[in-house]
């Protein structure tokens, strides 16, 4: 009672700190959308305004921050949908490049809004319009005013994914904050941790035990997706321009990174002159600048959203667009993954390549994709290999590059210990879901 009555306080302060913010943050998000960073036309949706009408019938709320965890929920957006016609989708990120992307996977009628800011008054309006019945959170999205907002409105809330990092659990388990996590975990009905770590983080912060359970991680589930007939002639024409080239690809990658991928190509040109190094910065007006620095380099370059062709001679290619990773990774054999390779990073998720049959290769900072990739190399030891820094690289390239045995037999091992790793967990997910969630919703008994 008295923890309680702690959490209490703290939320009552926060409140009114973010009230008092209110102003400062709808100015802050002005000043983004003229920068560029918010969507130009629909940044209002942040404050809470709706810019589509609510259907009728019960609704179900998905909410994840960016790309990666969008993309995550939508195995089980598409699994709600099979199995609860009747249920109405409501899909939220924060990120315009979420929205870039997500937008075009989406099924057919799910509505799709930018998430409100956590003030009072954007939460209060945007649940107030869309009256969900449930929410489902992905990943670490544990925010206040909104888990407190949908408690108080008796919505019920879940946590699919669930994580934190080292410093967040560190962050959030001291003397202030401890009693407002534990107050916001208390709202849940479900919480589906990544990993037995990541449960015993949240049993720590007084999560109650009975809503913990396991199912595995929705970023091991790479499902196909429609592609317009101009994708598909973009990827098929650059596969041709790929043809009788030896190719590697390094995706994800974060500023300072290209340094240590160029520096790698420039080595395996010496042996393979004809060789292409595909970079995919994991922001792409990150490419524009490589391309830049390159061509001043002399260097031939060829940059994806120009439609710049991959002639005699030029053999990096820059992709500086976005939603295009699954397809790109079907048009080489080797994948390195970036986000890895320098402290302070934290990884990216090796599934995508690896379910499209790439001999997967990743650094050593891979934050809490340790689990993933601990679970491919005990299912199959060659599924994954970590490297660290250019040097090991380098070695690793050259082997694959001059043993086709040896390429074949990772490529093979990737692939399948993806599809062991994927199996069952979207059935997982929605089993946890109907029994945890929807049966708690009196408008969905029954059904």
């Amino acid at each position: 009672m008295a923890a309680t009555k702690e959490g209490k306080l703290v939320y009552n302060i926060y409140r009114a700190l973010s009230f008092g913010a209110a102003p400062v943050l709808n100015l802050y998000l002005r000043f983004r959308r003229f920068r560029g960073r918010e969507h130009p036309h629909r940044w209002t949706e942040r404050l809470g305004r709706p810019s589509l009408p609510r259907p009728l019938g019960p609704l179900l709320w998905f909410h994840a921050v960016s790309l990666g965890e969008g993309m995550a929920a939508i195995p089980i957006i598409k699994q709600c949908i099979k199995q609860r016609p009747d249920l109405n989708i409501l899909m939220t990120t924060t990120t315009a490049s979420a929205f870039e992307v997500i937008n075009k996977r989406l099924p057919s009628g799910v509505i799709y809004q930018f998430a409100p800011l956590d003030t009072l008054t954007a939460v209060r309006a945007f649940v107030d319009y869309w009256k969900p019945n449930a929410i489902i959170l992905i990943e670490s999205e544990l925010w206040p005013n909104l888990i407190m907002t949908a408690s108080a409105n008796g919505i019920v809330l879940a946590l699919l994914n669930a994580r934190m990092s080292a410093k967040s659990f560190k962050h959030f388990s001291g003397p202030v904050l401890l009693p407002l996590i534990s107050l916001m975990l208390s709202k849940f009905s479900l919480i589906v941790p990544l990993s037995n770590m990541q449960a015993i983080q949240f049993q720590l912060l007084q999560a109650p035990p009975c809503v913990i359970n396991f199912s595995g991680d929705l970023k091991c589930v790479v499902e196909d997706f429609d592609v317009s007939e101009g994708e598909l002639r973009s990827i098929e024409d650059l596969k041709l321009e790929l043809a009788h080239r030896q190719v590697w690809m390094a995706s994800s990658i974060h500023r300072g990174e290209e340094e240590i991928m160029l520096g790698v190509h420039r080595e395996l040109t010496k042996i393979h002159p004809d060789m292409v190094t595909i970079l995919v910065p994991r922001v792409p007006r990150h490419g524009l600048e490589i391309t830049q620095e390159l061509r001043k380099k002399g260097q031939n370059v060829a940059l994806r959203s120009r439609h710049e062709k991959l002639v005699a001679g030029t053999n990096i290619y820059v992709v500086d667009t976005l939603g295009e990773l699954r397809l790109l990774y079907g048009l080489t054999p080797i994948a390195v993954v970036g986000g890895s390779f320098l402290p302070g990073l934290a990884g990216h998720n090796i599934l995508e390549a690896a379910a499209a049959g790439c001999a997967v290769l990743t650094g050593r900072h891979i934050g809490h994709f340790s689990q993933m990739v601990l679970e491919m190399q005990q299912l199959n030891s060659l599924s994954v290999l970590q490297v660290f820094g250019k040097l090991e690289l380098v070695n690793a390239l050259k082997e694959l590059f001059s043993d086709a045995k040896v390429l074949e037999a990772r490529r093979m091992a990737a692939k399948q210990a993806y599809h062991s790793l994927s199996s069952g967990i979207v059935s997982s997910v929605w089993n946890l879901l109907n029994s945890h969630v929807f049966k708690r919703v009196a408008l969905l008994e029954g059904k």
